[in-house]
């Protein structure tokens, strides 16, 4: 760090080098978080006193959860980075305010600032999905398995609109440079259904798919481009203007692509045919710069696709990966303002752990194992073996290095950068504590022995 402020001295580099190359070092140093945690019993008394938070831990035997039965899905509002939202299996939404933990340096217990409990005007069944609208954090849109769609204030905490799709939502997503208001949703129906926030209709679908649609994503570039997952193992492309929707399918067996007149696509031919993955395909996210589609899917394969041309990149990430449940398993794409220029790190929710990766190249960077793993059985769940610890949802914090992590066995975690000048630092604080104790131990043992030694000089008489 100290080579780059020296070449930012002499102008070699500018600013956005130094600032890229630092959270890129940041990133490759992130670990668990266990000292932050999320209760979600409710908002108890908020104090940075050791004493308070062991009592809270206390009351559940080291079993703090946010969702007693489960954590389906978490997201996190990309503007300031600081409210997440978790969606539990017990039909719960909970907002937390995550710029409490940042001014504790030691354990510190998280509490929701705000919930939606499971009622008649609310979700009857699990959540699926959640995420922020892309315009405002003060609304979020939420989905289920009881075949609702709801948008959200936060500050009231009560569903402004309600769409019923007539079949289980695992899935959804909304564009965040489009001009129009339309929320994919990816159904147990084989069509992608649209709902239009703007006019409240929801009868419009994109036809292709034979079997149920799993994972859906708008493009971030191209606002009309929309990709979709289904478990009859294709990925689709949808340009919501044609009347035949359909741009085609996603091939496994194609290294090469329709490079059409100029080699980027232009007035290709439609592929029809082939699947991208030999199994369902439960994962579609892209990168940031629109340019490289990741899918993932059943068969245990995570692969890259070229855009340009709709080619299989070839990337291996080996043995590791696993993947069987039936809900949407995103995989976290870093955004380009972390990284140097040229790469791209996946992180993957993997089961018991988070793995890192290369996105390109498959290179296993790191593989973060899941700290304090909850054995207990999972209240109201009859889920066991594999499924308890599974890893069901990860979320970036924007304008930060660091992300979030939802499990099965109802907990939040937290996975943030400790790097040699945080341990310096936190050493130095102990030393500093510790020299604090030893000075009041000393005052208190010098007292002791002025006490004793003027009831020692006391001259005694018996009678």
């Amino acid at each position: 760090m100290d080579s780059q402020l020296f070449a930012r001295a002499l102008g070699t580099v500018g600013p956005e080098a130094i600032q890229r190359a630092e959270l890129s070092r940041r990133l490759y140093a992130i670990q668990p978080a266990p000292d932050i945690e999320f209760d979600g019993r409710g908002s108890h008394s908020m104090t940075n006193d050791g004493d308070q938070q062991n009592r809270s831990r206390g009351a559940m035997g080291d079993e703090i959860r946010a969702h007693r039965a489960g954590v389906n899905c978490i997201a996190i509002d990309r503007f300031e980075g600081r409210h997440l939202i978790s969606g539990g299996a017990e039909a719960s939404l909970k907002i937390w305010d995550l710029a409490k933990a940042e001014n504790n340096q030691r354990q510190f217990i998280n509490h929701p600032t705000a919930e939606v409990k499971k009622s008649s005007a609310s979700h009857q069944y699990g959540i699926t999905h959640v995420c922020f609208y892309p315009f405002d954090s003060q609304a979020f849109i939420s989905s289920s398995y009881d075949r609702m769609l709801k948008i959200y204030s936060t500050d009231i905490m009560t569903a402004s609109a309600t769409f019923d799709l007539d079949s289980v939502i695992y899935s959804h997503s909304i564009s965040s440079i489009a001009d129009h208001l339309l929320v994919a949703c990816a159904t147990q129906h084989s069509a992608v259904r649209l709902v239009d926030l703007r006019s409240g209709a929801s009868a419009h679908s994109l036809a292709g798919h034979q079997r149920a649609v799993l994972s859906v994503a708008w493009s971030p570039h191209e606002e009309y481009i929309l990709a979709s997952g289904s478990s009859d193992g294709t990925t689709r492309l949808w340009d919501i203007r044609r009347s035949a929707n359909s741009l085609g399918v996603l091939d496994l067996e194609d290294s090469l692509g329709i490079v059409g007149e100029d080699g980027l696509g232009k007035n290709a031919r439609e592929r029809s045919h082939g699947k991208a993955h030999t199994n369902a395909v439960n994962g579609v996210v892209w990168t940031d710069d629109g340019r490289y589609l990741v899918t993932a899917g059943h068969d245990e394969r995570v692969r890259v696709w070229d855009m340009s041309t709709g080619a299989n990149a070839l990337s291996h990430f080996g043995p590791v990966i696993k993947n069987t449940h039936l809900s949407t398993l995103l995989p976290l794409l870093v955004p380009s303002y972390a990284l140097a220029s040229g790469k791209q790190v996946m992180f993957y929710p993997n089961q018991k752990e988070v793995l890192m990766f290369d996105l390109f190249d498959g290179t296993l960077l790191k593989r973060l194992r899941l700290p304090r793993v909850v054995t207990a059985p999972i209240r109201g769940s009859t889920a066991q073996g594999n499924f308890r610890n599974r890893t069901t949802s990860l979320a970036w914090r924007a304008g930060d290095v660091g992300l979030y992590s939802a499990h099965a066995d109802g907990v939040i975690r937290a996975w943030l950068p400790i790097t040699p000048e945080d341990v310096e630092a936190d050493n130095n604080e102990d030393q500093e504590a510790d020299g604090d104790e030893d000075e009041t131990r000393k005052r208190k043992r010098d007292a002791l022995e002025d006490i004793f030694r003027d009831l020692t000089k006391q001259k005694i008489t018996f009678n």
